[in-house]
């Protein structure tokens, strides 16, 4: 059965950092992509982040670029969200979804990804 459980989700002041961790079970995480997205209160969910199995595939949203990093520890069945320079805009409920070998292209909202998490806070707030 897979499962995926997001962890490190937190309030933080803006300009702070956050690393969020995707923990997977029950598939061979080397074969399957992983995304992130999440949706901000009234607004429609959208993709942040993605890694294929190979950790040449990567996607950023052009908001996160430069300030977020995706990558991957298959040892450790985990997937990493490193969040720099947060924003008050960077709230909401984060998501970790996992499909089988390439990102989704586009990412959009994650309607390409069959597996989920049940999402983990985080709140940028001075």
């Amino acid at each position: 059965q897979v499962q995926l459980v997001e962890v490190g989700g937190a309030l933080v002041q803006p300009g702070g950092s956050l690393r969020l961790s995707c923990v997977t079970a029950g598939f061979t995480l080397d074969s399957y992509a992983i995304g992130w997205f999440r949706q901000a209160p009234g607004k429609e969910r959208e993709g942040v982040s993605c890694i294929g199995r190979n950790n040449d595939n990567t996607y950023y949203t052009n908001s996160v670029k430069g300030r977020f990093t995706i990558s991957r520890d298959n040892a450790k069945n985990t997937v990493y969200l490193q969040m720099n320079s947060l924003k008050p805009e960077d709230t909401g409920v984060y998501y970790c979804a996992a499909r089988d070998n390439v990102c989704p292209a586009p990412l959009g909202g994650g309607a390409a990804m069959p597996y989920w998490g049940p999402g983990t806070q985080v709140t940028v707030s001075s």
